[in-house]
């Protein structure tokens, strides 16, 4: 007769690793998301700077349209005093 134990160690590691694994999955889904964000800010500073620079030279309406949606802002004097800001 032949007796076999199984001892628990084996599950606890598993689980522990299966943890981990978890731990390490989500933390960067959070890390990737941070850094999609933060590219996202920077490429919309970006452009606000680059149409800013072309607004002197071309004042069509698509120029002011485009700020307007980057920057939430209405009128032309307040893309205008924007535009003086980021370009100093």
């Amino acid at each position: 007769m032949k007796f076999e134990l199984k001892t628990e160690n084996e599950n606890y590691s598993k689980s522990i690793s299966y943890f981990l694994g978890l731990v390490f999955i989500f933390s960067l889904i959070i890390i990737l998301g941070d850094v999609a964000i933060k590219l996202g800010i920077i490429s919309r500073h970006y452009q606000i700077q680059y149409h800013c620079r072309l607004l002197p030279f071309e004042k069509s309406t698509t120029n002011f349209k485009k700020l307007s949606r980057l920057s939430t802002l209405n009128s032309k004097q307040r893309i205008w005093e924007l535009c003086r800001e980021v370009v100093k």
